[in-house]
């Protein structure tokens, strides 16, 4: 893709993420990109593989969501206005018309029963279920399946600093030849930039929750921290972690199981913690190679803020 058109269409994502809660304009939406409004829309869905309206109506839904689940001190209809819907009645309409279930099926998922085949699935192919967004059946579902005892998981604060890193996005979001290919280039580029393999510093940003978005269209970048005097041109991007409070989460263990330390945070520790997540996506830092080790050893890091 073109480094500009990238760079353009990089920005109308931005902006629709930190406006999701407000009334959003398409006439806005094709002036932050600068191309002419008769053919931004050609171009964002030529780009993004979606239109406007449908991936603001996803976005939406699926941070309606987490909160369902994660926020359950939250109302309905609380989640519905912070999420940009008129009314909690509108809201429960698009949520079972996407997902095939209601909002307070997916908070109560043991009680379903029955759903009708939501558009996450005739649209993007992706079978969800709510009980699935709860760590408790993921653990017992991968446990039975992989019979693995080595997990070894304990979540601890640090404090960072910032950290400037080069980037790379993963062009097919969490499908793992896309990610692997990612991160195959991104080592390539530290090694030659005099990087060693062995002092490389590996975060990936991890923005959405798979068990909510289309594998696919989840997005997932590749970084290396990197020194500020260290030259990054494209396909690769400067960016940074910020400083501040993290929760970390070390794992160990199958790929399959990382879903259950990853939402456990948000579940298991962050209710009781005092803290709530700030504004920044999750990070994984990985500590092997899971292709030669078999096995996925990492660090989550959740930013924090207080409550």
């Amino acid at each position: 893709m073109d480094r500009e058109y990238k760079k353009r269409i990089e920005r109308v994502i931005q902006y629709i993420e930190t406006h999701l809660t407000e009334k959003i304009s398409l006439a806005d939406v094709a002036k932050v990109s600068h191309f002419s409004p008769y053919h931004f829309h050609r171009i964002f869905t030529g780009v993004i593989g979606e239109t406007v309206n449908d991936y603001i109506a996803r976005r939406r839904l699926e941070r309606a969501a987490n909160l369902l689940i994660f926020k359950d001190q939250l109302t309905v209809t609380q989640i519905a206005l912070a999420c940009g819907f008129s009314s909690s009645a509108n809201f429960a309409k698009a949520v079972k018309l996407h997902f095939g279930f209601t909002p307070s099926q997916i908070r109560n998922p043991e009680k379903v029963k029955n759903s009708k085949i939501g558009k996450i699935f005739s649209k993007y192919g992706k079978d969800f279920h709510p009980r699935d967004l709860y760590p408790a059946h993921i653990t017992n579902e991968v446990m039975i399946k992989t019979k693995s005892k080595d997990i070894n998981m304990n979540v601890e604060i640090k404090d960072l600093d910032t950290q400037r890193v080069c980037t790379l996005v993963s062009q097919r979001g969490y499908e793992p030849e896309s990610i692997y290919n990612a991160w195959d280039k991104i080592i390539e580029w530290a090694t030659n930039n005099g990087i060693k393999a062995d002092e490389q510093q590996r975060f990936a940003f991890a923005f959405d929750n798979p068990t909510v978005t289309p594998e696919d269209k989840c997005r997932y970048s590749a970084s290396i921290v990197v020194g500020e005097n260290v030259s990054i041109k494209p396909p690769f991007s400067p960016s940074e972690i910020p400083k501040g409070k993290y929760a970390v989460v070390y794992f160990k263990g199958s790929p399959e199981e990382t879903i259950q330390a990853q939402l456990g945070i948000y579940s298991d520790w962050l209710p009781n913690s005092g803290f709530e997540p700030d504004n920044f996506p999750m990070l994984e830092r990985y500590l092997n190679d899971a292709r030669v080790d078999g096995y996925v050893e990492m660090e989550i890091y959740v930013k924090l803020k207080d409550l």
